[in-house]
């Protein structure tokens, strides 16, 4: 055997493979450019993006931990009209899916910004009700079944595009928000977004984020996002994106055998910005060694 099949179906969207790359942490894609060729990649998600520009959080807006990262950026981000009129265009030039994160303050601004983007170019929406960073919206949607299913109905009503919508990891009962918002429509779900956290300076004996609290990603959530891909794979039928953590090939494949179609590395894109592509080589690699032909055959096989 000397091919594999990586090709997924998320929701509808075709990826060439199962690596995407997650939002906020490799821009519009194009600040990657000089690092890897974009179109080995299934997928980029693009940054955070609302109706209006943002200047976000405060700072200090980053800290690294002893295995990962807090960052309380607040969606910072240039707006929905500076992303179709000036980023698109340029992302056009590459043979990937551009999927775009999407966040609003109400139900209302997640249903406009789905109409904005609706136009060729954009893969997909990732809708984010999840961001702990923001003081509206965000987290509040994703902590709330039914809010949380609100904001995909009024997203689904404006766009023709996969919805994939981006699951909080701060909750008690990540299956009982998965299965609202997949009974609302979403045709995918991403997760796990970042676990609330906080560091303190003790020269100073403060917080050391100007938020105080931020999102804690990298190697040290993993088990805890591997632990709810496990659990939500279990109880709704639509497909998984898996992240958290995810600095290896033997981590993407822990993923995918828990259940998820597709893996989305962010936190080591800091670190080695190849990473994405290195996972993506490496699965099929895999696959060749392990007379896999279809990855397909490894999504959720743990659990057999």
């Amino acid at each position: 055997m000397n091919k594999v099949n990586l090709q997924v179906d998320i929701g509808g969207l075709i990826l060439k493979n199962p690596v995407v790359t997650a939002s906020g942490t490799f821009g519009s894609g194009l600040e990657f450019v000089p690092y890897l060729n974009l179109n080995e990649l299934g997928g980029v998600v693009v940054k955070g993006t609302t109706l209006l520009p943002r200047q976000g959080n405060a700072g200090q807006r980053l800290v690294e931990t002893s295995a990962g990262l807090l960052n309380s950026v607040g969606l910072q981000n240039p707006g929905v009209d500076y992303y179709l009129k000036e980023i698109l265009p340029e992302l056009k030039k590459y043979e990937t899916n551009f999927i775009v994160n999407i966040s609003g303050n109400t139900v209302e601004e997640y249903g406009l910004l789905a109409e904005k983007l609706n136009v060729p170019g954009v893969a997909a929406l990732e809708v984010n009700i999840s961001c702990p960073n923001v003081k509206a919206g965000g987290m509040a949607f994703g902590t709330d079944p039914k809010e949380g299913a609100k904001v995909v109905k009024a997203v689904k009503q404006n766009t023709k595009l996969p919805v994939i919508v981006k699951l909080s990891p701060n909750v008690t009962n990540i299956v009982e928000i998965a299965q609202s918002v997949e009974e609302a429509g979403a045709d995918a779900l991403s997760l796990i977004n970042t676990l609330l956290g906080m560091a303190i300076d003790v020269q100073r004996r403060k917080p050391i984020l100007g938020n105080i609290m931020g999102g804690l990603s990298g190697p040290c959530i993993k088990p805890v996002a591997l632990r709810m891909v496990w659990q939500v794979f279990k109880a709704v039928k639509v497909p998984l994106i898996g992240m958290g953590g995810i600095t290896t090939v033997e981590d993407a494949l822990e993923f995918i055998l828990a259940g998820a179609t597709a893996v989305s590395i962010g936190t080591a894109n800091f670190r080695n910005p190849r990473v994405s592509a290195e996972i993506a080589a490496g699965l099929e690699q895999y696959c060749l060694e392990n007379g896999i032909q279809d990855i397909k055959e490894l999504i959720g096989a743990a659990h057999s």
